[in-house]
């Protein structure tokens, strides 16, 4: 328990540094706490002068009676103008520090090694960044808007009763203890479940995610029941760890509730005994009945608000993991102007820190060279391309471009020098346009269609009903695999940078229009240094340089000519692919 506390503290500190640019506010909130408190605890004290000035038969002081009605309003009318702007500030509070953790977190995945979001599921991402954050304004605004009202309304409330009568008001202070202890047993035992609810939340939304993504192949492969087995575990776990969290803090309403009876029953006999004895007026006890119950009723609340508070440090506390998580190597400043020569000097890399997947590999590429790359599934190929464009950076040796360890220049300007078509197609939610001119967004319409063209995109774009206006789905999930693809290849085309990775750039691409997408690649290869990954050997028998890979290491290297004479591995592969059945 004593470590949960501790870090409950390191949350709440993190809490409190985001709420600084909002001191004004809070100061403000707290002024206007005050007042509607004040205004609140006000009522009661007239309220008892009203019943003093109507005691006795015929002994109605209508004057002072009607001065005190007067004073209620204004009263009213005070404490609501004050919650009103307490609300206002409460709301610009909760969500401004919403917002800004949202930022942050969204600026966080952009700094974060691929290795890190390889680990983890991107629905678990989404649940901290979406659901959490909103458990925790949920929480972070319950404790402005009732905990601040609450402690002043406490202190208020025993000073008013101590200017009254301290007798009386020693008997509230000697039950308070009552109602802190069961406030306390509650946010111990609300914490933990909390935070285990939150855990299992995520789960659940990465395993819907994923499902939903691949709904195609779930029901191809008939794997409903299962799937449905799998979800069923993680929901009953999540029902567990709510329940619990529900439970213990649903009891603290009627134990606070309890404690207050309790407050209210022994202010009630001792306020009354004391009448009796002539200690205070009629109106004095009306007051202490009314103080008794204002005074116990913010422990209800405060209670409610720890509950709460508990669910929203545990939520922000799985923000705060993704925040505290180590970003990518920070890099040097020194911007690189790409000549397209590329030198690979020993580099070995593992993606596991026991199991070795390049090694020692070595390659000096030429200015304007074409590189391709083939092998059997796994020997590194794409892994290659990950440490060029530097997604992960090698354990041992150097990458050069222009001379240039990659590793002293900055990632943008890097991956700038870089045109990339990949297997795995991506399109955010927008036009066909704002998808094509991704990488270059001040691109004009002549250059847009020119790379449509160029790419042979342009012909089904024109039919599409608002052409290049046509908003797509997410991930292009309204047009067609291949469509998807001849976009990728036209965003590449219209930046035309010094180097290009076709990582299987064609593999959804017809036969038929493979052999005209050669064409733009080669016009668009002129020049330009490119590494071209592929399976299907035939497309890349122009290339100047063929290295074949296995288990991470270059085993033959030259043009499609030489390996073949060499009647290799390369020929092996290209020739299974050509045998006649």
């Amino acid at each position: 328990m004593k470590k949960k506390t501790v870090d409950n503290r390191a949350v709440m500190k993190r809490i409190l540094k985001f709420t600084k640019p909002y001191s004004l506010f809070i100061i403000i909130s707290f002024l206007c706490s005050a007042i509607s408190v004040a205004a609140q605890l006000w009522v009661p004290i007239l309220c008892g002068h009203a019943i003093d000035y109507m005691i006795g038969e015929g002994n109605v002081n209508f004057q002072g009676v009607t001065t005190i009605v007067i004073s209620i309003a204004w009263a009213t009318a005070v404490t609501a103008a004050a919650q009103w702007i307490l609300a206002v500030c409460n709301n610009k509070i909760t969500f401004g520090v919403s917002r800004d953790l949202r930022n942050q977190a969204i600026s966080k995945i952009q700094k974060l090694p691929l290795s890190y979001l390889d680990r983890h599921p991107s629905g678990d991402l989404v649940s901290r960044i979406i659901a959490d954050v909103d458990t925790f304004s949920d929480g972070l605004l319950m404790g402005f808007t009732q905990l601040f009202t609450g402690v002043i309304t406490i202190v208020g409330t025993l000073g008013f009763m101590l200017s009254v009568n301290a007798l009386v008001t020693l008997v509230v202070v000697v039950l308070t203890p009552l109602s802190l202890l069961v406030a306390n047993f509650i946010a111990k035992h609300t914490y933990h479940y909390f935070q285990r609810q939150t855990v299992a939340r995520g789960a659940q939304t990465a395993y819907i995610n994923e499902m939903v993504e691949g709904m195609k192949v779930v029901q191809a492969f008939g794997y409903e029941r299962e799937s449905l087995e799998k979800f069923d575990e993680l929901n009953q776990e999540l029902q567990e760890a709510s329940m619990k969290a529900v439970f213990y803090s649903s009891l603290t309403n009627p134990c606070t509730r309890f404690v207050n009876n309790l407050v209210y029953a022994a202010v009630g006999l001792a306020g009354a005994l004391y009448a009796i004895a002539g200690g205070i007026t009629i109106g004095e006890l009306s007051i202490f009945l009314s103080y008794a119950n204002q005074y116990s009723k913010p422990f209800n609340d405060i209670s409610s608000v720890v509950t709460e508070l508990q669910n929203a440090i545990a939520c922000a506390d799985r923000v705060f993991q993704l925040l505290d998580e180590a970003e990518e190597v920070q890099e040097k400043q020194e911007l690189l102007v790409s000549d397209g020569h590329v030198q690979i000097e020993d580099i070995s890399f593992r993606y596991v820190p026991d199991r070795p997947l390049i090694r020692n590999f070595s390659l000096d590429v030429k200015p304007g060279q074409r590189i391709a790359i083939v092998g059997p599934t796994g020997c590194g190929k794409t892994t290659l391309i990950n440490l060029l464009m530097r997604f992960y950076d090698v354990n041992s040796g150097s990458i050069k471009v222009a001379g240039k360890n990659i590793q002293d220049v900055t990632r943008n300007s890097l991956r700038h020098s870089y045109g990339m078509v990949l297997q795995d197609t991506w399109l955010k939610k927008g036009t066909i346009r704002e998808n094509i001119c991704y990488g270059k967004p001040d691109a004009t319409e002549e250059e847009i269609i020119a790379a449509a063209k160029a790419s042979h995109a342009h012909s089904f774009i024109k039919r599409l009903p608002k052409g290049y206006d046509t908003e797509i789905a997410e991930d292009g999930g309204n047009i067609s695999q291949g469509q998807k693809q001849f976009l990728c290849i036209a965003r590449v085309m219209l930046c035309l940078p010094p180097m290009l990775i076709l990582d299987e750039a064609t593999s959804s691409i017809d036969t038929r229009t493979e052999i005209k997408i050669q064409a733009a690649f080669a016009r668009m290869m002129e020049g330009r240094t490119s590494f071209i990954v592929a399976h299907r050997l035939s497309t890349i028998r122009e290339a100047d340089v063929i290295l074949v890979m296995n288990d991470g290491q270059i085993i033959e290297q030259g043009n499609h000519e030489s390996l073949m004479e060499q009647k290799g591995f390369y020929a092996k592969l290209y020739n299974s692919q050509f045998k006649e059945v």
